[in-house]
């Protein structure tokens, strides 16, 4: 049977709307992944409470597997008397899994700033969270954002679990048109391309951050071969 993507012709629509519900559910959970990988990874740096309650946050969301989390909020909650639809429910599994990934990215590049640099930041008068967010988070983060960019891309190609919950996201449509269609090579081939161009979106903004969080590295690098 030949290749032929007209087939497709009639349930692009759907496809296409499959995969803008994909990247609509991505692009908020990973939002939500970046915050809250950012208040973790800050926290798991100390020894206090916090600290401790992080890590073991870090170590549940790390040995789960996706899709049981994915089933527990979903399916597990109702149980309780709590509610949560498959749009958001996929968005803040998103968000927790990829917050706990994220988080050692983050610690990891708090760790590695030079301490008389926070020193130095206490010595100058600034506050607390004043050197947190003007400092400490400025400097991990452009050393932290390419690695965070992986986990991102790894969030997009969990999502495609979410079509177990009824998310009619790309992967569920498909998997509906190539049913009813019989072509589920070129119905498949269309999904390649889609998380494709939706993993390649994310490494392009990564990338483009992380010029911008180092640009002034990238002028003194620039300024130093002219001279």
């Amino acid at each position: 049977m030949p290749f032929d993507l007209t087939v497709l012709t009639p349930h692009l629509d759907a496809l296409l709307a499959g995969a803008a519900l994909t990247a609509e559910v991505c692009g908020l959970g990973i939002a939500g992944a970046f915050a809250l990988a950012t208040m973790l990874g800050l926290a798991a740096v100390g020894e206090s409470w916090a600290g401790r309650l992080a890590r073991l946050y870090v170590d549940v969301f790390r040995n789960v597997p996706f899709v049981v989390q994915v089933f527990f909020l979903f399916y597990g909650l109702p149980e309780v008397g709590v509610y949560i639809d498959a749009f958001w429910t996929g968005v803040l599994a998103l968000g927790l899994v990829g917050g706990a990934y994220g988080s050692d990215v983050v610690r990891s590049g708090i760790l590695a700033i030079e301490p008389g640099v926070v020193e130095a930041a206490k010595v100058s008068g600034l506050s607390r969270l004043a050197i947190i967010s003007r400092v400490v988070l400025p400097i991990a983060l452009r050393t932290a954002i390419r690695p965070l960019g992986s986990v991102f891309v790894n969030l997009v190609l969990s999502s495609s679990i979410l079509s177990m919950i009824t998310l009619d996201e790309v992967t569920g449509t498909a998997r509906g048109v190539a049913s009813e269609t019989y072509r589920p090579f070129e119905v498949y081939a269309f999904l390649l391309a889609a998380y494709a161009g939706l993993t390649y979106a994310v490494s392009l903004a990564i990338n483009a951050l992380h010029r911008r969080l180092n640009r002034h590295m990238m002028t003194s690098r620039t300024a130093g071969k002219g001279a």
